[in-house]
């Protein structure tokens, strides 16, 4: 036997989202809504399956964010479970890998943050110039440049030329921007952590961003097995009788 679908019109679903009716029937042309048909007088006819589609793309979102979570959705309604399952799966493997990274940038900036300046950059002619130190710690000079336009780096201009010459201390503090950009952490908030550096020679802020950024990871691997959740729900919901 059948089950019986309430009718829903666009406004209905957009007023329960707190999105506009259009957008409603955008996500019903992209695939992240399943295809609703007309009425004779050209109206869309939606029901609970577009309901329960759309509260399962909003529960993916915050854990898959909208790119993947709009893939997942339209794998499903194109009959393709097994794209939507991989688009998971390879998702989670991707926040394994970014825990993984964490966790070696962890180690690397307190190895970094342990170093006397003196150490951290040996060099027998002194000071480096800007393509001298790119190349010891692998960016490009323009990467170098933005850190000192954020106030990061204030390497010292030489007299006469005007070229920028970086001692122990600037390199030192080049890789720790480095290593903190690669675990996606933003210019702004990077500077507490050479501010304590350079103060006080501890790693203290350092050890707090890496616990903000493994807080991080944390909840969004819940907010994934929530969203992977109401998946399981939907597809079940909508899975054919015969099926069953």
């Amino acid at each position: 036997m059948s089950r019986t679908r309430a009718a829903l019109r666009p406004v209905d679903l957009a007023r329960m989202a707190g999105v506009s009716t259009q957008q409603i029937r955008n996500y019903v042309d992209v695939g992240i809504l399943p295809p609703a048909p007309r009425t004779p007088a050209g109206y869309r006819r939606l029901d609970d399956r577009h309901r329960g589609a759309l509260v399962t793309y909003r529960a993916l979102v915050p854990g898959y964010g909208p790119e993947t979570a709009r893939g997942i959705m339209r794998a499903v309604h194109a009959g393709d479970v097994s794209l939507a399952l991989t688009l998971v799966n390879s998702a989670h493997a991707a926040l394994h890998d970014q825990r993984l990274s964490l966790r070696a940038a962890g180690e690397a900036l307190e190895a970094v943050a342990g170093q006397p300046p003196e150490t951290s950059a040996p060099s027998r002619s002194g000071p480096l110039r800007i393509g001298e130190v790119a190349a010891r710690i692998g960016v490009r000079t323009s990467a170098l440049r933005v850190w000192e336009s954020a106030g990061l780096l204030k390497p010292r201009r030489e007299a006469g030329t005007g070229y920028r010459v970086y001692g122990p201390a600037d390199v030192r503090d080049a890789r720790m921007i480095d290593l903190l950009r690669q675990v996606r952490y933003p210019l702004p908030q990077i500077r507490p952590v050479l501010d304590g550096l350079r103060r006080t020679g501890g790693s203290e802020a350092l050890r707090t961003v890496i616990a903000r950024r493994h807080e991080g990871l944390a909840q969004r691997a819940a907010a994934m097995l929530e969203g992977s959740c109401r998946l399981h729900h939907y597809l079940t919901e909508n899975q054919p009788a015969e099926d069953r």
